[in-house]
């Protein structure tokens, strides 16, 4: 399969191609130019027999949640990067893909940093074919120099979550990694001692993949409240030591600038804050 394929201009007058990674691709039109058409996708339909009488969906590792989930070649695999730099699963996740011979995957994550630098043998053996996400550091470089098998794609976060909503990414299987959640899947990220903040970025993989598997080192009793990710969309939980490393969110973007274009950028902001009434004492 080529990476990329029948090269066209765009509206801003790129040459790109509509064919990636064997897939059809609608190269930018203009603003309003282009109207979508079909529906909205959805996952598969959920039955009670699927799950416990008691809620509990509990299992005993991830190993055992990705087997159950149906884990196999070609397969779209998402996770989210409110961890940034401390993430502690995603490396793990395909640690077991690996382990199983699984291969030809595609990882969806929201981000990818410096700590994933461990999945570059994944790429170069084909477990990975490819990254459709930004990527940070060695993956980046790994990409920019040609290396992967397939083609990277990088969306806006808000196109990541149109594209799943849409259908053009179909995710097989989300893995949250969440720092509070309780047995049936109901989760957050302010609790327990891996608080990142909010899951925004897993809310789409959520609701819109085949299969959704939490994994928490924070297990509360049920219900965990506030939760962000439903339970209702949850198919299996998974307790672990940790799931990221809190001190390690302050990365990449989320570090203070030290451009003098950035600072002086903020500091215009914060002055027409001010002037517009929106900062004010108290």
């Amino acid at each position: 399969m080529k990476k990329y394929d029948k090269l066209v201009k765009n509206a801003a007058g790129r040459m790109v191609p509509t064919i990636i990674n064997g897939e059809e691709h609608v190269p930018f039109k203009g603003v309003k130019k282009y109207k979508p058409e079909g529906r909205k996708h959805a996952p598969r339909i959920a039955s009670c027999i699927d799950y416990p009488d008691d809620g509990n969906k509990v299992l005993a590792s991830l190993k055992d949640a990705l087997i159950k989930a149906g884990l196999k070649d070609g397969m779209t695999i998402s996770t989210h990067h409110h961890f940034r730099n401390g993430d502690l699963i995603t490396n793990q996740i395909f640690d077991i893909a690996h382990e199983l011979g699984v291969k030809n995957l595609r990882w969806y994550p929201s981000a990818s940093f410096p700590c994933h630098e461990h999945l570059i043998p994944y790429l170069e053996d084909g477990t990975i074919n490819r990254i459709e996400g930004s990527m940070n550091g060695p993956l980046g470089k790994f990409a920019s120099e040609g290396k992967m098998k397939g083609m990277a794609i990088l969306r806006s976060h808000g196109g990541r979550y149109q594209a799943i909503q849409d259908g053009e990414v179909q995710i097989d299987i989300a893995i949250i990694a969440a720092p509070s959640a309780d047995m049936f899947g109901n989760a957050n990220g302010v609790d327990g001692p891996a608080a990142c903040g909010l899951l925004g970025f897993a809310l789409g993989d959520s609701q819109y993949a085949d299969k959704v598997i939490v994994v928490t080192d924070n297990l509360v009793p049920f219900p965990c409240i506030p939760w962000q990710i439903h339970g209702n969309y949850v198919d299996y939980v998974v307790k672990v030591d940790k799931v990221g490393l809190p001190e390690k969110i302050i990365s990449g973007t989320t570090q203070i600038t030290k451009s003098p274009d950035r600072l002086l950028i903020a500091e215009m902001t914060a002055q027409f804050c001010e002037a517009t009434g929106l900062i004010y004492d108290g």
